[in-house]
């Protein structure tokens, strides 16, 4: 089993970061010249719970269409 490695550059990597803060779903931090970027686990721990609590709906929903087909 190989391993893949891309490429990235800083203004991709701070792309997907502003994505991700916009989201909500980092933290940012001035200290000094840098830009630190901290998980917002929040809105996760939000979504774990909405999953859980549909989870089994969609389960359930899924396997009949799955029959059905």
């Amino acid at each position: 089993m190989g391993s893949s490695f891309y490429i990235i550059n800083s203004t991709a990597i701070n792309q997907h970061l502003h994505i991700l803060f916009n989201a909500g779903l980092v933290r940012r931090q001035r200290v000094g010249h840098e830009t630190r970027f901290m998980l917002n686990s929040e809105p996760l721990i939000e979504l774990r719970g909405w999953l859980s609590f549909f989870g089994p709906y969609w389960d359930k929903n899924l396997l009949a269409l799955k029959e059905y087909i």
